[in-house]
């Protein structure tokens, strides 16, 4: 019942914004030839009223409603993983889909597709969005989807406009966000990001089945898999990146606001933590003479949620790993962890056998360039928008360090994601694409 409304509410809003189009993208194009200094148009473009940055919401519905059924469950979960059957399938449709819009396709060593829109001086760094479209077990259609079509329809939007780029236009679908079959999220971008340790990693993982990483990438068609650092891409290689996606939380709802504009992005320290006791038979062993690990982990799990919360900051999380967007606050929560796990294994009398940082990603700052082009964006297409950190991390965190990197959320139906109620509606779809496709064109000329 939930979609079935808000399309009616977006029906309704397409029909009260029909009057207002022609103005309202008369006074755009005016703003993006006052910021850039150029004249994007030719004069007789201003006289056609039925061009505007009109956004062709059915059929971006309907192919996000397509890719959803390449995958290995029922509707309306989805499960993605990397490298499979399903997988495969679902990039030959993004592909499908580039080449539909006109833009010039290729791919990495990894998978990463690129898709590109030659602006009028190609030798300038292009700017860069998108996302991924791998998907946990059981998880919905929405996240990452949103951020790569979503992302081409953007470029269509502009293209219908009769917007013409300066600097190129890239939409990237990045391989294994999710870490599902290998156990590394963010493969592709982290490997964009020139991680050399990963490169080498990459050579000896397997997954559950035992399958290499080198084989399942061949039998997804990449051959040249085993030359991970030929993905590796130079910093500045992008003047700019902005990634689309729902924002995973309820903030966005609950305050009806359109927009979220993304000034960090939290990201996380995972811990490995081993404690070995003694095992006994659970009638016979006295209380005061027990080694009990599984109570030692227990105890500590709830260790974890105390200095979290000791923090003081709303933006310090923890559960099985610890996030924040301060590194510093980040890494004394997890000294604190540490030093409660010792006390744990000493009143206890268990073994403390492994306190291993797993990964301890530094978190990213959006670049003020970016978001203050969401801003007017925002501002110019009447959207009502929030300043808000992304508490979930995602490719945009490892393209922070090739280049300045932006966020643009969009509500989600009660915040939930990675499940198969994860939602999204249309309205709010159509009004992030329009964010996107403006504040890409805004720096395009930048």
């Amino acid at each position: 019942m939930i979609p079935r409304i808000c399309i009616l509410i977006l029906s309704l809003y397409l029909l009260a914004g029909i009057s207002s189009q022609s103005n309202e993208y008369d006074a755009t194009i005016r703003t993006m030839e006052e910021f850039s200094g150029y004249q994007i148009h030719e004069p007789s473009f201003y006289d056609s009223s039925s061009s505007s940055l009109s956004v062709d919401i059915e059929t971006l519905q309907r192919q996000i409603d397509e890719l959803s059924t390449f995958s290995d469950v029922p509707a309306p979960a989805v499960t993605r993983i990397l490298y499979s059957e399903k997988d495969v399938q679902a990039r030959g449709f993004v592909k499908n889909l580039m080449n539909i819009s006109g833009l010039s396709v290729r791919e990495d060593a990894v998978g990463n597709i690129f898709g590109r829109w030659v602006g009028s001086e190609p030798e300038l760094a292009p700017v860069s969005t998108g996302s991924h479209i791998d998907a946990i077990p059981y998880s919905g259609k929405y996240d990452g989807v949103v951020g790569v079509l979503g992302a081409i329809e953007a470029i269509n939007v502009l293209k219908r406009s009769g917007f013409k780029p300066k600097r190129s236009l890239e939409v990237i679908m990045f391989t294994s966000e999710e870490p599902t079959r290998f156990g590394i999220s963010c493969l592709g971008s982290r490997l964009l990001a020139g991680s050399k340790e990963l490169a080498q990693l990459l050579k000896r993982t397997v997954d559950g089945q035992n399958i290499s990483f080198s084989d399942a990438a061949k039998f997804a068609g990449y051959t040249n898999s085993e030359d991970f650092s030929s993905v590796f891409l130079e910093k500045g290689s992008y003047s700019a990146f902005i990634e689309l996606h729902i924002e995973q939380g309820p903030i966005l709802e609950e305050e009806a606001i359109s927009i979220g504009v993304v000034t960090a992005i939290a990201a996380p320290a995972s811990i490995k933590v081993d404690f070995e006791g003694n095992g006994g038979h659970a009638g016979a062993v006295l209380m005061p003479k027990r080694n009990d690990a599984g109570l030692a982990a227990a105890e500590l799990a709830l260790a974890v949620e105390k200095h979290v919360l000791e923090s003081g900051s709303i933006d310090t999380v923890g559960t099985v790993d610890t996030r924040d967007i301060d590194e510093q606050r980040r890494n004394l929560v997890i000294e604190k962890i540490h030093q409660s796990a010792l006390s744990i294994s000493k009143a206890r009398n268990v073994e403390l056998s492994e306190f291993k940082i797993v990964n301890q990603d530094p978190p990213a700052l959006s670049e003020e360039l970016i978001t203050k082009a969401t801003e007017s964006a925002c501002q110019e297409l009447n959207m009502t928008y929030k300043k808000m950190i992304s508490r979930a991390y995602h490719d945009s965190l490892f393209m922070a360090r090739i280049s300045p990197m932006g966020m643009i959320f969009i509500p989600c139906y009660k915040g939930y994601s990675h499940k198969p109620e994860e939602f999204a509606a249309q309205q709010d779809i159509a009004n992030g694409v329009r964010v996107l496709a403006l504040t890409l064109a805004k720096l395009s000329f930048s």
